[in-house]
């Protein structure tokens, strides 16, 4: 057994390289496995960064209408929706008394 194994002691070792290398390749840190996830969780991140942006944006958006130059319409409508004054849907009437 011992005359065997000191016969073939290369192609052991050369067997146990290659197998340890080749689950390093798929199953490692850096593995195809690993890089696979780690893929999507970057593209899951991109779509969250984008959505981030967007509400961002959005929300410099709103912040510029409540400056200096207010704009009356979009106070009112947080004043309709913080409030709840009024419903959605309905029809607003402005009546003029200067007559």
């Amino acid at each position: 057994m011992l005359d065997r194994i000191k016969k073939n002691y290369y192609l052991l070792i050369i067997t146990f390289l290659f197998i340890y290398f080749f689950f390093n390749l798929l199953d490692g840190n850096r593995g195809l496995i690993s890089n696979l996830e780690k893929q999507e969780i970057y593209e899951e991140l991109k779509l969250k960064e984008n959505d981030l942006k967007l509400k961002i944006s959005d929300l410099e958006h709103k912040n510029s209408l409540l400056t200096d130059n207010l704009d009356l319409d979009f106070i009112e409508i947080l004043i309709r929706e913080k409030f709840l004054f009024g419903k959605t849907g309905e029809t607003t009437y402005i009546i003029d008394n200067d007559n």
